[in-house]
């Protein structure tokens, strides 16, 4: 992957160490919930709950747009699924 690729993707539990990892040197708590993660090359740069909108990212990246297109791509699951068109767990499957 280019180190130039931003992938906005679900977490899954394979993502659990390094949200960890991300959360602490935001120092703030990993998400608890469904979440979307954004990767830039194969490093993950921020990441949003879906349901509480909280955010975690690099400090020492650029990582301001990113977060932002995470926020839009967060806002817009939670209208599909209060407009009952979709819940969250057919947009966000989860990996058992």
């Amino acid at each position: 992957m280019d180190a130039n690729t931003l992938t906005i993707r679900p977490a899954d539990v394979a993502d659990a160490g390094a949200l960890g990892r991300l959360a602490a040197i935001d120092s703030s708590s990993p998400p608890t919930g469904d979440s979307l993660i954004a990767e830039v090359g194969d490093e993950i740069w921020a990441a949003v709950d879906v349901r509480s909108g909280a955010t975690i990212a690099d400090p020492f990246r650029p990582s301001a747009d990113v977060v932002d297109l995470l926020r839009y791509r967060a806002a817009r699951l939670r209208g599909a699924e209060a407009g009952g068109r979709r819940s969250l767990a057919r947009l966000l499957p989860r990996v058992a």
